[in-house]
């Protein structure tokens, strides 16, 4: 096997949470280019369904679930529902998260706390223990975490620390079910991006064009990332030619964490 031919995902189906836009639908076309299906998860049936025809232009199957599973019991269902429709899962990417509350920590109520972090942190564990889980009796797998080196850092200017607290669980529950499952043949691993320009980051910069500045200004690169950049990364850690790697945590920044 040359080392390109590493880097394909033929006959692999890949499950993708948040998989309409941004990092998801990036993640989704460079696997599908890379040669696998794909299981697209997502709230909105019409972004869904037009990211799953770009999957399908790129000649791979698509197959869509319009659900929230940032709330508990939706996301065990829809797992179970794809276990029973769509498997074998073989390389789950747990990348639905946000932080889209700007409210300091004294001024958080235990509801939104507790709301965000299901989304980011609770929603991970279902997906990695059903869809995970379902990999080992199997001895192979991938299981891609999205995080952001907001869990290895406190931004500055935003408020609301949900986000740093529970992307910070996501980099050690990554580490944790690394080494549980690397001697029955799935791997686990996490990206960690710094500040890119997906839609909700759009909207973000317009509302908060300072903190955007002052994110920008920090990034030895000069700039913001763009969602494309992502795919090749995970395409890396689904593919065989990561087959030594786990509970790795790439940062993928532009620099920002240098300083």
């Amino acid at each position: 096997m040359g080392v390109l031919d590493r880097f394909r995902l033929d006959g692999k189906r890949m499950m993708i949470t948040g998989g309409s836009r941004g990092f998801g639908r990036a993640i989704a076309l460079a696997a599908a280019e890379a040669g696998a299906d794909v299981v697209l998860v997502a709230r909105d049936p019409q972004s869904l369904a037009k990211a799953a025809d770009e999957v399908r232009d790129r000649g791979r199957q698509a197959v869509t679930y319009a659900a929230d599973v940032g709330d508990p019991s939706v996301c065990e269902d829809l797992c179970k529902r794809v276990l029973a429709e769509a498997a074998p899962i073989d390389i789950l990417v747990n990348n639905v998260g946000g932080r889209d509350l700007n409210v300091p920590v004294e001024n958080q109520d235990l509801e939104s706390w507790r709301k965000y972090v299901d989304l980011n942190l609770t929603h991970c564990f279902i997906c990695t223990k059903m869809i995970g889980g379902a990999m080992l009796p199997r001895g192979q797998g991938r299981v891609i975490n999205i995080a952001s080196i907001s869990g290895m850092i406190a931004n500055r200017g935003i408020g609301g620390r949900h986000y740093e607290t529970s992307k910070a669980a996501v980099i050690h529950f990554t580490r944790a079910t690394a080494s549980d499952w690397a001697p029955r043949g799935v791997t686990v691993n996490v990206i960690c991006p710094g500040l890119f320009m997906t839609e909700p980051n759009k909207v973000w910069a317009k509302s908060n064009p300072d903190v955007i500045k002052t994110f920008i200004d920090a990034v030895p690169m000069g700039r913001a990332g763009e969602p494309d950049e992502i795919g090749p990364l995970a395409v890396y850690l689904a593919s065989p030619a990561s087959s030594f790697v786990t509970g790795a945590s790439f940062v993928i920044d532009g620099g920002y964490t240098l300083w």
